[in-house]
């Protein structure tokens, strides 16, 4: 059976989903998304590895997307938090790796209407697909999506 690694990429204070402005972003944690993943798709994950990484810096970030060209990642779910409004660094690697990306945000960034700058993103046009406003039901739906990609089922 082929096995696909996707990685979970999360950009700054994304290392505190839970618990950072539940009234905003819930209370589920990272914890929950393999159980997540496995209602999703009816219990048959077994060919799904998930892995993570969260870093603050920018340039970790960039690394760890290079990375994912030579450590046999097949996919990356990836939400940059404040990065997706201000990072070309990170959109243009997006746009070189080769490795397809869904961009995925825990609130629905164009509902923001507070802050206009947050209604944009740099990093949609060279993602897969973009996934907004679901919590981390979100990052479930993404894996659900790009293992299908990946599988052959959908394009």
């Amino acid at each position: 059976m082929t096995k696909f690694d996707i990685l979970i990429l999360n950009g700054p204070n994304l290392g505190h989903i839970g618990r950072r402005q539940p009234e905003i972003y819930g209370s589920q944690t990272m914890d929950d998304l393999p159980g997540i993943v496995r209602t999703l798709m009816g219990g048959s994950a077994d060919d799904i590895v998930l892995s993570h990484f969260q870093s603050n810096s920018e340039g970790a970030l960039v690394d760890r997307l290079e990375q994912t060209r030579v450590d046999g990642t097949a996919g990356i779910v990836f939400n940059a938090g404040a990065y997706t409004h201000t990072s070309l660094a990170i959109a243009d690697c997006l746009a070189w790796i080769g490795v397809p990306c869904v961009e995925v945000h825990i609130s629905n960034i164009w509902a923001r209407t507070d802050q206009p700058l947050r209604q944009q993103s740099l990093m949609g046009g060279r993602c897969v697909g973009v996934i907004a406003g679901f919590g981390i039901l979100g990052y479930g739906l993404a894996v659900q999506a790009l293992h299908q990609r990946l599988a052959g089922q959908s394009d």
